[in-house]
């Protein structure tokens, strides 16, 4: 019961607050943890989670109150790179940073 987000376009350092409090919670408490917290990436981690939660029920007919996260990690996707215009003709370089999120779930 895997469920994977591949080029999620925003920082890993940012992403992996996220991620670090729900792993190892129940689905439905990260489901509602997810749904107040105030960051972005909340809702593409709410998101990733009921992708997983359906891939359980249809593949192998878990319903969700059985469900914990076994593993979520949070890996460097690839970069966008950018320039900005600087002073005397230059140019700054700017890093627009992905996020690869991958999650696995598992029964109580």
């Amino acid at each position: 019961m895997k469920a994977e987000l591949k080029n999620y376009r925003q920082s890993p350092r940012k992403v992996r607050l996220v991620g670090n409090l729900i792993r190892g919670k129940s689905v439905d408490r990260a489901l509602l943890d997810l749904k107040f917290l105030g960051k972005r990436a909340a809702h593409a981690f709410e998101k990733l989670v009921q992708s997983a939660v359906a891939n359980a029920e249809h593949n192998f007919k878990i319903g969700s109150e059985k469900l914990v996260i076994k593993s979520l990690s949070v890996t460097k996707g690839p970069t966008l790179k950018r320039m900005m215009p600087a002073s005397r003709g230059r140019a700054h370089r700017i890093n627009k940073r992905t996020s690869i999120i991958s999650l696995e779930l598992t029964q109580k």
